[in-house]
């Protein structure tokens, strides 16, 4: 029968000196205990990891000390675990630490496993009777209920066939780990081989990583890159989450990382102090200590925070009330007293510090910059939603593109936030799109619907209020526009486009308006602003300058301001130079001129132009410079030729 890898860990859990380490010694052939203390004390104080076939498939085994003292440990190890054995033994029965450690199985998010029930030689069938039957009796309604509960002996080996065919069953009931996520890398231990350097060893909680890959130690900062890989011990060409393995990175120095520390890819984590999260508190009769739950987690209380491998100290600020009580579940803030690495997602166990206990956990939503304030208007809400759509990977990338801080996001950026690897963000935003939840204003940019709509409403009726106000105006310059919105130039480009596709915009004379837009002009403004443009266009190459234009249309010099600044709006009148305005058929006509002379003639003398227009110097010059400007000619000295296309 060949034999297929998988990429899931089983772990194990319970009281001390239940038989976890004989068990995993019968099902494996290894010995998890491998320090000296260990050995001589017969009890297990680190984490330990063997690897296990059974049936056609090969897995990984992580077990755990049972002590109270090394619950911090224990945790450590259950972060990885996608199964648990709870081992208890029949002449103890349920424990302490099988209570407590059953409750961080929970709140990690454990959700399959079986239980051994050991030392079965020690007990008559009575006793084996009464226990299975507590056993049944605790573990209602709790994610192990109805599991088989397995007599073992791992004296004798009686029962040890059964355990194994549980597990097989076990183990294929359970979907392998996704590998699309950002690697990562929670650090179990750290050291140094003779010949190759630092290694350090865990199991990935996301994506995979290959020989050659660039990694980077969290929170140091330090780059590396990957030299050597080995999963459960067999040298390998990759690893993937769900897989205990070591990697060697020759770059570091092992004397400098510490249980806790992270190996991930260049670009997507930066250590964070602030972190929100959605906790849950256990309920009062799960706490060993009673006292020590009862009053609930007030605000500035500070913890134990185990998130992965890692153990922080960090003070807790409910974001709801001002203390969480006991069973509730509800945003919180935790501040920690170090920088630490964690993703949108991440489980994580809060102990007491006195007496020292699980009261709780849960799942980190986001990390943050500074201190959130409790009962700013909006923030509770926003982060009910984040959390909810932090549990369903499409629905996360879903609120990173509502939520873009500029309106609209890249793909890059988004899949940082995201946490995600870009082609498993380019699948979920395909999804996304196809569903109609995102559009793409501009090429790169990303943008949820309903964001879309918001802008092009916000966009709608700040021209609309526009035309209310200056009825005789064209519309408004897109820079104006723009400021109405906090988006970048080509996202409000191209939502412009989208609208005029549409015919709800159109341009005129380089302003937008609503389609359908007609300027009018009220009272006497509509004679005075006729006169003014018949004005101009009889003047053609001679025109008025605003002062003379007054005179000769006995108007006040203001009100030919002003309506002069309405025709340059219209694009009725150009602008060639200060206060030396034409009429845009003249000025039409002009270039008209200039390109049947070049078509005769290489190039034009400066002074020669004022003859084709039959006008002065005075004129004719200024009219050639706003060509030069326009693109129409070029200058060398006082002579002028066809700029080239």
């Amino acid at each position: 029968m060949s034999v297929r890898p998988i990429n899931l860990t089983l772990g194990t859990a319970g009281h001390i000196d239940h038989g976890k380490t004989a068990l995993v010694r019968c099902l494996t052939g290894c010995e998890t205990d491998r320090l000296k203390a260990e050995k001589e004390r017969g009890m297990s104080i680190d984490l330990g990891h063997a690897p296990c076939q059974i049936g056609d498939l090969h897995f990984g085994i992580v077990d755990v000390p049972g002590h109270e003292n090394f619950v911090k440990t224990m945790v450590a190890g259950a972060s990885c675990m996608d199964a648990v054995m709870l081992v208890v033994a029949a002449d103890d029965g349920v424990m302490p630490q099988t209570r407590e450690h059953l409750d961080i199985l929970t709140l990690l998010n454990v959700r399959h496993g079986l239980v051994a029930l050991t030392k079965i030689d020690r007990v008559d069938a009575a006793r084996l009777a009464a226990v299975e039957d507590e056993l049944r009796v605790y573990l209602r309604g709790t994610f192990l209920d109805g599991s088989p509960i397995l007599p073992v002996s791992n004296v004798t080996g009686d029962g040890l066939t059964e355990l194994v065919e549980a597990l097989d069953a076990l183990v294929h009931r359970i979907p392998p780990r996704r590998i699309d996520g950002v690697f990562r890398l929670p650090i179990d231990r750290a050291f140094s081989a003779k010949g190759y350097g630092t290694i350090v060893a865990g199991v990935p909680l996301a994506g995979s990583a290959a020989l050659g890959d660039d990694v980077v130690l969290l929170p140091a900062g330090a780059p590396g890159r990957i030299r050597r890989i080995e999963v459960y011990g067999h040298p390998a060409e990759r690893l993937m989450a769900g897989q205990c393995a070591s990697i060697n990175v020759g770059q570091w120095d092992h004397r400098q990382i510490e249980r806790g520390q992270t190996v991930t890819v260049p670009g997507y984590f930066e250590p964070a102090t602030y972190y929100v999260c959605r906790l849950r508190m256990l309920e009062p009769e799960a706490l060993l200590n009673k006292a020590a739950g009862l009053g609930g987690l007030k605000s500035g209380t500070q913890v134990k925070f185990h998130a992965g491998t890692s153990e922080v100290i960090a003070t807790c600020y409910p974001l709801a009330s001002v203390a969480v009580a006991p069973g509730e579940e509800t945003i919180v803030q935790f501040r920690l007293d170090h920088p630490a690495v964690a993703a949108p997602g991440d489980r994580f166990i809060i102990r007491a510090l006195s007496p020292v206990q699980t009261v709780g956990g849960g799942y980190v939503v986001e990390s943050a910059s500074r201190r959130l304030k409790r009962g700013k208007p909006g923030l509770l809400d926003d982060l009910e939603a984040r959390a909810d759509a932090v549990a369903n990977p499409i629905r996360w990338v879903e609120y990173c593109i509502r939520t873009a801080r500029r309106l609209a996001v890249g793909e890059d950026e988004l899949a940082r936030r995201a946490k995600l690897t870009r082609a498993r963000t380019r699948e979920l935003v395909a999804d996304l799109e196809i569903r109609g939840k995102v559009v793409s204003p501009s090429a790169g940019a990303l943008m949820h619907r309903d964001t879309a709509a918001a802008m092009e409403r916000i966009l709608l009726e700040t021209i609309g209020q526009f035309h209310r106000q200056s009825p005789d105006s064209p519309g408004m310059l897109p820079g104006e526009l723009r400021d109405h919105i906090a988006s970048s130039k080509p996202v409000f480009d191209g939502l412009v486009a989208g609208l005029a596709s549409r015919g709800l915009l159109v341009e005129t004379a380089g302003r937008l308006a609503l389609g359908g837009h007609k300027p009018e002009f009220a009272g006497p403004d509509a004679r005075h602003v006729e006169a003014i443009e018949r004005l101009f266009e009889s003047s053609c190459y001679k025109p008025p300058g605003v002062d003379e234009a007054a005179d000769q249309l006995k108007l006040e010099r203001r009100t030919v301001q002003r309506l002069v600044n309405t025709l340059l709006e219209h694009g009725r009148l150009v602008r060639v130079a200060e206060g030396l305005f034409f009429h845009e058929k003249a000025v039409k006509q002009a270039r008209q001129i200039l390109l049947d002379h070049f078509a005769r003639e290489e190039r034009l003398e400066s002074v020669r132009f004022k003859y084709l227009l039959d006008t002065t110097r005075k004129f004719a010059i200024p009219l050639l410079d706003y060509f030069d400007r326009v693109g129409v000619t070029r200058r060398d000295g006082n002579t002028r030729y066809l700029k080239k296309r």
